[in-house]
């Protein structure tokens, strides 16, 4: 892997590359997400495309999400590392990154493919901003996680418990910082639904079996999925909204699907 580098109005960003050869595959993370947390599934994909994962705003190596962030910030950072690729492209987001994608997609001809892995939009982890802004003010970054996994994520307190002594918390601990900003610039947005008809490039819609109809992220999912009635709807058996982490393998299997397929 190697890094790229996107310079857009005096903000950096910088993305983990893989070399590879044909059009590339861009991958969108969400909150308490970054390049490295999809290294797995980079790793596991079974095409000879290059893969280019974004360090979105707000997670280093990239600089601080910046005054006046909104998701049309994020939005704009999106077209801004597509139109510098200048290629066909296969475009893939997570959760909140789920929904940057969608948007930049209906405003966008040329992309190969658009997939989304239960992307999520307002009303969404209202509960957590002030509980998540105090312990941040606190510079409390251990509760910060907490309250994303539990307020925001919906998580048991043992699981939360056994998190903390998996290797994993300290790098869980500074992607909290961007989170509760986040959170604000989402439930501010209002989606284009009006718009996700239009996009030209098949979409597929990746959805954890076991959130299905559940809240939060499987009851969000179900309202973007509405707006996208053309979309092929994929459920991956026995997980929820982390198989980047949990089955990578299985997700790599069915990214390489959609962006093979293209229907």
């Amino acid at each position: 892997m190697r890094t790229l580098r996107f310079d857009r109005d005096g903000t950096t960003l910088i993305a983990e590359h893989r070399d590879g050869d044909g059009s590339p595959l861009v991958i969108v993370p969400g909150v308490m997400s970054d390049a490295q947390a999809w290294r797995a599934v980079v790793d596991a994909l079974a095409l000879p495309n290059p893969v280019i994962v974004l360090n979105r705003r707000g997670r280093l190596p990239s600089d601080p999400l910046g005054p006046g962030y909104s998701v049309r910030t994020e939005i704009d950072d999106l077209h801004h590392v597509l139109d510098t690729l200048d290629e066909d492209i296969d475009l893939f987001g997570w959760s909140y990154g789920g929904l940057i994608a969608l948007e930049a997609a209906t405003e966008r001809r040329g992309l190969r493919s658009v997939i989304a892995y239960e992307p999520v939009s307002k009303p969404f982890g209202l509960e957590a901003i002030e509980p998540l802004r105090a312990a941040l003010t606190m510079g409390d970054l251990d509760q910060a996680v907490e309250v994303v996994k539990r307020t925001m994520a919906g998580y048991s307190a043992g699981h939360v418990a056994a998190l903390r002594e998996d290797p994993v918390w300290p790098v869980l601990r500074p992607l909290a910082h961007p989170v509760a900003d986040e959170l604000t610039a989402l439930n501010a947005h209002q989606p284009a639904f009006d718009r996700y008809r239009g996009i030209e490039a098949p979409v597929t819609l990746l959805l954890g079996e076991r959130n299905e109809n559940k809240p939060p992220y499987g009851t969000s999912f179900a309202v973007l999925a509405q707006a996208l009635p053309q979309a092929r709807l994929v459920r991956l058996p026995a997980q929820g909204h982390l198989a980047h982490t949990e089955a990578p393998d299985l997700l790599a299997k069915h990214l390489t699907d959609a962006i093979t397929t293209r229907s």
